[in-house]
């Protein structure tokens, strides 16, 4: 199997491609993400007790070529093809598509899904317009916590 990350794409969407391996690609998130992540110890290393269960990487050829298949300026068709690619063949997902570990804030493929598009998209050549970003009509993928929406309601 080929181990690059092709896509389709629009001219004017991309100002430069870049071919990279899935190797290269999935380095490159690792090094954004697993500095941010909140499983993170504090010597640097993943606090996850089986490191191998975490859904981005465990997964991370489906999630490479989900995101590499849109074209969007919104986060809501990357998270449709997540949910569709991704989540779909992942253990932790129920057969009705609900998710425990996602509903936790336990997924870090999903809790750091923004940073992952931008990344592999940034490292493929192409533009991620974060000043554009919504959720597509009906889905509550991304959104914070109830108890975090208040909070952030209350200060505006």
């Amino acid at each position: 199997m080929d181990s690059r990350v092709h896509y389709l794409s629009l001219p004017e969407r991309r100002s430069f491609p870049v071919t990279r391996s899935l190797v290269e690609l999935e380095s490159i998130v690792r090094d954004k993400i697993c500095k941010l992540c909140t499983e993170r110890t504090v010597s640097g290393e993943c606090g996850l007790e089986e490191p191998s269960a975490c859904a981005l990487f465990r997964l991370f050829p489906q999630v490479a070529l989900a995101i590499q298949s849109v074209e969007s300026d919104d986060i809501g068709p990357y998270i449709e093809a997540i949910r569709r690619n991704v989540c779909s063949v992942c253990n932790d997902q129920a057969p009705d598509g609900s998710c425990q570990t996602r509903q936790m804030v336990q997924c870090a493929l999903d809790a750091y899904l923004l940073l992952v598009v931008d990344t592999i998209e940034e490292a493929t050549g192409k533009t991620f317009d974060k000043r554009n970003i919504g959720l597509a009509a009906g889905s509550t993928a991304g959104q914070a916590p109830q108890n975090l929406t208040v909070k952030l309601n209350s200060q505006s």
